[in-house]
């Protein structure tokens, strides 16, 4: 049999699983399992691509973030060791291309006359605006939705990032019959119940990306979904690190402590 090129075999590795409509319950209280994907930091040993982080990082600054924040996450977070690979000056420039509420002026202010609030350009150790001023605003922008943050959305979800991933790209699949979307929701089988209040947020296309990858639905919840799982936990490669070396050290240190066992014992035999 002849192997399936690299290409067509990364595309399938993205491709979501495909449900027929008699396949999906009617009682969607218990969600569809989380499509399982492949994914470059798991396992003991597992690294971030810092390529897919990038360009989840511009998935969430073009698309997500018009609704979700990211509390948690500063800019100064995404250079260093630990960070997505960017450098001190691209980190100053993103952060100053953001604009975060200003400190209140002489007279105290933090609104303009027009009621608006006061804002200004950002520096590294800003944290990452969020998209409204409060919870009363986001969940007015959206039909009474609360837009979770999602900073440590991956690590709040069973199923981490195949979660993620499965909520993003399971939109579009035909409601099995007899089963009512409210008004208002969207048919989502891998959401529990079914009826989700987040519309379809990403398309083909939704991105260009700088290096040219193809920005499809699958590719974009991929990459976006490696970011967050960064976001969740940035030093999850440090800890990577220093248990291979704990590892190590174990195996040496048990090999040392068996040939003094030999040796001290063994006139005893």
């Amino acid at each position: 049999m002849k192997a399936l090129p690299l290409a067509v075999l990364a595309l399938l590795a993205f491709a979501p699983t495909v449900w027929a409509e008699d396949t999906i319950p009617v009682d969607l209280s218990e969600p569809l399992p989380p499509k399982t994907q492949t994914w470059s930091f798991d396992g003991p040993f597992g690294m971030f691509d810092r390529a897919a982080v990038q360009r989840g990082y511009q998935v969430y600054k073009e698309v997500c973030s018009a609704c979700h924040s990211l509390n948690r996450v500063s800019f100064h977070d995404l250079g260093g060791e630990s960070g997505i690979g960017f450098s001190a000056a691209q980190v100053k420039a993103l952060a100053a291309a953001a604009k975060v509420p200003a400190e209140p002026n002489d007279k105290g202010e933090t609104y303009d006359s027009s009621g608006e609030r006061m804002t200004r350009a950002g520096i590294p150790a800003d944290h990452m605006p969020a998209p409204f001023p409060n919870e009363e605003a986001a969940r007015t922008a959206n039909g009474g939705a609360l837009p979770p943050d999602l900073s440590l959305i991956v690590k709040a979800r069973n199923g981490g990032p195949n979660y993620v991933f499965s909520i993003l790209t399971g939109f579009g699949h035909k409601p099995p019959h007899g089963f009512t979307v409210q008004t208002g929701k969207y048919f989502n089988p891998w959401f529990p119940g079914g009826n989700i209040s987040m519309p379809p947020p990403l398309t083909d296309g939704a991105v260009t990306y700088s290096d040219g990858t193809q920005a499809t639905v699958a590719q974009e919840a991929h990459d976006v979904v490696t970011f967050l799982t960064w976001a969740s936990d940035p030093k999850l490669e440090q800890r990577h690190r220093i248990g291979f070396g704990v590892m190590i050290f174990m195996l040496v240190l048990s090999g040392l402590l068996f040939l003094s066992y030999r040796r001290v014992w063994k006139d005893a035999h």
